[in-house]
């Protein structure tokens, strides 16, 4: 009997200590300091999938710090997630730099052009007017008069007016700002590394998809 024991024992200890991590990581991340729950929750444009967002500037030398680290973590990022950039839209100089990001995108530029946008800027210094992104996109690869015409379309004006309505809904006054399913607010200082947030990201991903899956 006491042998029996002895092993049930052990296969408990065993158990607890391969759940302990799982078990104590939620509390670890804590709700209000890592991250911040967006009131109301907004809606998100990638139905059947976990929305994730960097919010993000060209101008932001934070933002150009953590981006090998975005592009580390993509390919590693959870199936049941869809992975956004989006352009704040502060000032004027911001709003000329989102228009020719989404000119771009429409474009089918290469996911190398965003990561050199954010030297070309630097470079650049002030950005006055479209025909100074155009001129940025042009020494990137991309046709100078189809990103001029992709900045002035319908489309394009359209999502930087969403973005616009966006940024104060989500609570975004700095670059760059994470959100998670339109219900969370992310950033590198709050979560205290960027090697940490990307922690609270694969968690909030992993508790939103559970959920979801909970609801079918």
């Amino acid at each position: 009997m006491s042998l029996v024991r002895s092993v049930l024992g052990l296969a408990v200890l065993l158990v607890a200590l391969a759940c302990g991590p799982v078990a104590a990581q939620p509390a670890a991340f804590v709700e209000g300091k890592d991250y911040f729950r967006i009131e109301p929750a907004q809606p998100t444009a990638t139905p059947g999938k976990v929305e994730v967002l960097e919010v993000f500037s060209y101008t932001c030398g934070a933002c150009a710090l953590v981006q090998p680290q975005v592009d580390a973590w993509k390919p590693r990022m959870s199936s049941s997630a869809a992975f956004s950039y989006v352009p704040v839209t502060f000032n004027s100089e911001a709003e000329q730099l989102a228009r020719g990001f989404y000119a771009a995108e429409a474009l089918q530029a290469p996911a190398s052009v965003h990561a050199s946008m954010f030297a070309a800027v630097s470079r650049k210094g002030r950005i006055g007017s479209q025909d100074d992104v155009a001129d940025l996109y042009a020494g990137l690869g991309l046709a100078r008069p189809d990103v001029l015409a992709a900045m002035d379309s319908f489309a394009v004006k359209a999502r930087v007016k969403r973005v616009t309505q966006s940024l104060p809904r989500w609570g975004v006054d700095a670059t760059p700002t994470f959100i998670v399913a339109g219900k969370y607010r992310l950033t590198g200082p709050a979560a205290g590394s960027y090697e940490r947030l990307f922690q609270i990201l694969d968690f909030l991903i992993a508790r939103e998809a559970a959920a979801a899956a909970a609801r079918r």
